[in-house]
């Protein structure tokens, strides 16, 4: 699965406003909410599911990174959203330090193996240093896509 079937451009926060793990997570909900890919009617439960998920286990991989993710029923389909952090927020990390780019997966209850294959070319990126220095400059949703298409057509870089 490449990153243009499920990654929604339109949503991207290209520099989170909130300084804690909840509330980036509550940023991003809203901007696919934002961009008609979430109900608005869902947005507070998805919230509060993905911070449960959280709260049970980080999702802070470590080297900068977090990816929060849940499945729900109001998900019609894998979808993710990427926010930035310049400053680095607390996800308590595998590695302790703070996150600076969170890539939030919200995937429908039904078909697990599309949410493991997206998760799948997440991590399989997110493992090259290079990639991740690349996404952290990324300062504009145009930067992000661009990024993401090239990683599709040039999975091995």
């Amino acid at each position: 699965m490449k990153f243009d079937e499920f990654v929604c451009f339109e949503a991207t926060v290209p520099e989170l406003q909130s300084r804690d793990r909840d509330g980036a997570i509550a940023e991003l909900v809203s901007a696919l909410v934002q961009a008609g890919r979430l109900p608005a009617h869902a947005g507070a439960e998805i919230t509060k599911a993905v911070i449960k998920r959280e709260n049970e286990a980080s999702t802070g991989m470590g080297k900068g990174v977090a990816i929060p993710h849940v499945k729900h029923a109001a998900a019609k389909d894998v979808l993710a959203v990427v926010g930035q952090s310049t400053a680095g927020i607390d996800f308590a990390a595998l590695d302790e330090r703070p996150v600076y780019a969170v890539i939030l997966l919200i995937s429908p209850l039904k078909n697990p193996d599309r949410h493991l294959q997206a998760m799948e070319n997440v991590f399989k990126h997110l493992q090259n240093e290079r990639f991740r220095k690349f996404l952290r400059q990324c300062r504009t949703p145009e930067m992000l896509e661009d990024l993401l298409k090239e990683a599709d057509e040039h999975p091995s870089w």
